[in-house]
Order: C-alpha cells, then structure tokens, then sequence
C-alpha cells in the first residue's frame, strides 16, 4: 500500500469507521455463537435456533435501508452516532432485565439489526475521503470491520460459561463503548458530501439495473459470509457434537479468515480489475460449499473446507464493493444501504436455510447446496454484464479504475 493512498485521504476516519464497524459487528452476530448455551436453556428446535441466528441479520438488512438514508440527510457521523446509542441501549436492556422466551430473544435480535446497519455508514464516512483508484483499498480496510464477527465467535461462548450468557450482553458494551467515544474523537465527514436526495431519486437509482445485479452479487459473498458466521458455532455443535467453546473456536478461524483478506479481495480487484477478481471467487465458493455440503466425515476436515470457502467469500466482498463506488459514486450512500440490505438477506436467507433444512431432512445438505447454486448463478450473471459495464461506465477513458 503506498505512501499516495494515505496521502489521499483522511486516516483517522479510515480508523473510526473500521473500529466502529468491527464491534457492531461483534455484536450484531452475537446471538450465534451464544446460539448453543440459549437454544440449551430455551429449549429451542433447530428450526427455531435457525431463525434465532438469522434474525438480527435480516433486521440489519432492512435497516441498512433506514440508516443510508439518514446518512445522505444527516451525513454519515451523526447517523452512526445515533445507531451506536440505540444498540448501547438494546444490550442494557437485555443485561439488566434478563432474556426468558424465544420472544425475548427475537426481539433483541431486531435491535441487534441496528449493528448489522453499521455498515451503510462506516463505508460512505471512509469512501468519500479517497479518489476511484483508492476505493478498493479504502472500503477494504474500512469494511475489514466484519473481522467483529471473529470476536464474537473467540470470546462469546467461553464468557457464557464464566458469566452466564445473559452476562455477556452487559460486558459487550465496555469496547461498544470505547469505540463509541473514538468515533467521536476521531471521525469526520468528508467536505464534498454530495447533498440529499428525496425520495423520487431514492427509486431512481432502483429503475438502473446495475443496482439490483450489485445487490444480487452481494447477497451471495456477504449473504454467505456473515449467514456462516452466524450458523457455524450450532454446525460444529451439532454435526460433530464440539462444545459451546470449541465450535466457537472453529467458527473464528473460519471468520477470521474471509474478514482478514477482505482489505486484500479490494487490493486485488484494484489491481487485475473487479470483475476478474469477483469472477474467480464465486467460482471457488461455489464449489467449497458443494463440497462441505456433503457431510465431511471428521470437523476439522470441515473445517479446512470452510475456510478456504471463507476466503473466497470474503475476497469476493472486497471485489463487489471496488466496483460499487465506480458506477454509484453520487449515489454511494443509498446504494451502500441497498447493496448491504441485499447482503444480509442473504445471510437471513442462509442461517435460517440450514436451520430448516437441518429439522426437515436431518441433515444441512440441502441448504448449502442451493447457496452453492447461487454462487453459480452469480457468476453466470457476471459474465453477461461485464462486456457492457467494461465498455460504459468501466470504460478506460471515463475511469482510473481497472473494473
């Protein structure tokens, strides 16, 4: 990375904007790893622990909406500003009155969503410091923050069995609070924040169809990432009998490992062009899901396969959002909030898939196979757009960018 890209933008809010999004997403995954030792408590069916997980993935999709409108209307820190105070409040509520019914925990997993939202504001706030030939390397160091997900999986489940894992809620807010006063330290809005839209251009950029094939491709590599995230720790569990705190262990390898080369899937796309990159990574995933989606016979050959489908996932996000910026410039805050929306109905799509397919048949198969087709069917879809998009908006005379 060289001295010219630090040069061309604003570093500490680069800073605020990963550390901002790495612990709302710690929190916004939480309910999976702790999925164990709640389903135990509750006593949840697999339909119902896939529905558990798979909630506060779907609230932050719908609300990615909400908070990239408020970014455009209020700029990106206030709006973050906002979203941190209401999750800060949803875990006070949760630690202090106690979680009782699978009610309870559904509708703690609704306001966990705003931490999924966190999204549609940490990547606009970095993304609009930094020119097209930086974009990757800034919303891949930016959205690095799902590496949050890693933290969740390591520490959750072994601090449920300290504390007790309605404890764990009121202890995730000592680093939400942290990151919340560096946020304010740290970050600030760009000084060329284009201005609000109204609601007629809100569904204009819904008439251009680029915006639902991004949304399409985002909801298989993020839907796949975060929707493993969610479910691997009940996977482990239940498929090779590991513990609440190993399958916790074997989930963050797995996520640690689609959150670190997030920053290097942007680098790449910067570098071999994001169609390229993004083409070669839903191959991989496709064919990792297939494989694992047959029941490996010991976990840590499972674990070996998940992993390498991680890294394709999570390269594969840093790919999408490289091109994102390219076609969307103006519209980054709306279209940052569509696209993240797309992501995690992915990931609700996934979690919850694998829940039911588990109580139907007995077995995740199913569910993992018909992810894998749809890593298929995104590459069959890129594959038609990317003669037009390298020819229109990708054209070398209109951008620095490789697309």
């Amino acid at each position: 990375m060289n001295r010219s890209f630090w040069q061309s933008g604003h570093w500490p809010t680069l800073f605020a904007a990963f550390f901002y999004f790495d612990l709302a997403f710690m929190v916004w995954v939480m309910l999976g790893p702790l999925g164990v030792q709640i389903a135990q408590d509750l006593q949840l069916t697999p339909a119902q622990k896939g529905l558990m997980v798979a909630t506060p993935v779907l609230s932050g999709a719908l609300l990615r909406i909400v908070m990239g409108v408020l970014v455009d209307h209020l700029k990106p820190k206030k709006a973050g500003t906002i979203g941190q105070v209401i999750v800060l409040a949803a875990l006070g509520w949760a630690w202090l009155y106690g979680i009782h019914s699978y009610q309870q925990v559904l509708l703690l997993g609704a306001f966990l969503g705003v931490a999924g939202a966190a999204f549609a504001v940490a990547l606009p706030l970095a993304s609009r410091w930094y020119p097209p030939e930086h974009q990757g390397k800034a919303l891949g160091i930016a959205g690095a923050g799902n590496s949050g997900t890693v933290l969740a999986a390591l520490f959750a489940p072994t601090l449920a069995v300290w504390f007790g894992w309605n404890n764990v809620f009121g202890l995730a807010m000592l680093p939400l609070a942290l990151a919340f006063v560096v946020y304010l330290l740290m970050a600030k809005d760009a000084p060329d924040c284009p201005p609000s839209k109204s609601l007629r251009e809100y569904l204009a950029v819904l008439r251009d169809k680029d915006a639902w094939w991004f949304m399409f491709f985002y909801s298989v590599t993020f839907g796949g990432f975060v929707g493993l995230a969610s479910s691997l720790t009940i996977y482990f569990n239940t498929q090779y009998g590991l513990s609440p705190v190993i399958a916790g262990y074997f989930t963050a390898a797995c996520v640690f490992a689609g959150s670190l080369v997030r920053p290097i899937g942007g680098t790449v796309a910067d570098r071999i062009g994001g169609i390229r990159s993004l083409s070669a990574m839903y191959a991989l995933a496709a064919l990792f899901l297939f494989i694992v989606s047959f029941g490996l016979r010991e976990a840590w050959m499972a674990l070996v396969v998940f992993v390498a489908a991680m890294l394709a996932l999570g390269m594969g996000n840093g790919a999408v959002f490289q091109l994102v910026p390219q076609r969307f410039r103006r519209e980054i805050g709306v279209m940052t909030g569509l696209v993240g929306m797309a992501g995690g109905v992915g990931g609700f799509y996934l979690a919850s898939s694998l829940g039911y397919s588990r109580q139907v048949t007995g077995s995740y198969q199913i569910g993992f196979l018909i992810f894998a087709c749809l890593a298929v069917l995104a590459l069959v879809g890129l594959s038609s757009v990317k003669t037009r998009w390298r020819t229109t908006w990708g054209a070398a005379h209109l951008t620095a960018a490789k697309i």
